[in-house]
């Protein structure tokens, strides 16, 4: 049997609005294997995003609790949550998120230099990341120089280069045309079959299509958690 990756019991998460208290996630039981393939799906205010922060280590329950690779998270300071963000969890957001004036190569570094490794390793990893992304030869190249799908290949290879727990990735094909987000999701497929752990966030029926399991979400409570038996390749 795999060992879950990810164990959520009784999650709950509330927002105060003016004199009331909103109950945005309410009592999510959730359990990932290492090496799954899942999306997540729901609706605006299905509360998702308020999901995908706390897998994410963005944000903190305001009950039950998150084990996330054997170390429960939920109970957690900024500091500590900060510090397994950059170790366990490879983030992939629509906007890219790259620095406007730096080049691929140490785009792709950064969350290593946070991490305390010296630049020769930096250097060498982050080449290693691009080379498996496709892009060995846009290394020096900055991102305005680079295609909206070049960026989003430095994005996944800067999510890569520490060796996270899970990837992350929150609605990845958002910002890009039809035919660059059947490559995108294609090298999320190679990255799977790497034996790493994919967590697309989407609310795309044939992005969703790529995962191996469909969880959806309606009104703060998983509405549905099924196996997709015919995953796009």
């Amino acid at each position: 049997m795999a060992d879950p990756i990810i164990d959520i019991k009784g999650i709950t998460r509330n927002f105060p609005l003016g004199n009331e208290i909103v109950h945005v996630l309410k009592g999510i039981n959730l359990s990932i294997n290492k090496g799954e393939y899942v999306a997540l799906m729901g609706p605006s205010g299905s509360g998702k995003s308020t999901l995908m922060n706390l897998l994410g280590c963005l944000d903190t329950p305001t009950g039950g609790y998150y084990v996330l690779n054997g170390k429960d998270v939920s109970r957690m300071t900024d500091d500590e949550l900060a510090e397994i963000r950059n170790k366990e969890i490879g983030f992939v957001f629509q906007t890219f998120n790259l620095l406007p004036r730096t080049t691929a190569l140490d785009n792709v570094a950064l969350p290593m230099v946070y991490a305390g490794y010296k630049k020769p390793e930096r250097n060498a990893r982050a080449t290693e990341v691009l080379t498996q992304v496709g892009l060995a030869d846009r290394m020096d190249h900055r991102p305005n120089q680079l295609s909206g799908g070049q960026r989003q290949r430095v994005a996944v290879a800067r999510a890569l280069v520490n060796h996270p727990s899970i990837i992350l990735a929150d609605e990845p094909t958002g910002n890009l045309d039809s035919k660059t987000s059947v490559e995108i999701m294609r090298l999320f497929g190679d990255i799977h079959a790497q034996g790493n752990t994919v967590i697309l966030v989407t609310h795309e029926e044939d992005i969703a299509a790529h995962a191996h399991r469909v969880i959806r979400l309606r009104d703060g409570v998983i509405e549905s958690d099924n196996v997709n038996l015919n995953p796009i390749k």
